[in-house]
């Protein structure tokens, strides 16, 4: 039987996951098995903290509001001040107030006494 030189196909493959496991320390960047296992888990990791890293961003949104609130003040906490702003239509997301919050907190105060009247 003739000897069947195989294509460049594989090759490529293992070359893409190479690449992509470069960083990877040890075998996990050598050896192809286990790059492509650890490239399999990278992409699952990544792919799942993606969601995490949003509910984190609003947790530290939503403390950095209560926190100002408080603070400030207006004698109510954040679910009194999300609610009242639902009440009067006004359409600030958590990442804006946040901002506000941080920057520039004689607005907040505007914004809470606003709402109240």
């Amino acid at each position: 039987m003739t000897r069947v030189r195989r294509g460049y196909i594989a090759r490529r493959r293992r070359t893409k996951i190479r690449l992509f496991a470069s960083t990877f320390m040890g075998a996990h960047s050598r050896l192809t098995r286990t790059a492509t296992q650890q490239k399999m888990r990278a992409l699952v990791s990544s792919h799942r903290d993606r969601g995490k890293q949003k509910r984190d961003f609003r947790r530290l949104w939503i403390t950095r509001i209560n926190a100002a609130v408080r603070e400030n003040g207006v004698y109510y906490s954040y679910s009194i001040l999300i609610h009242n702003l639902y009440k009067k239509q006004l359409l600030l997301n958590r990442k804006i107030l946040a901002q506000i919050a941080i920057s520039n907190k004689n607005c907040l105060y505007m914004i809470s006494n606003k709402i109240i009247k």
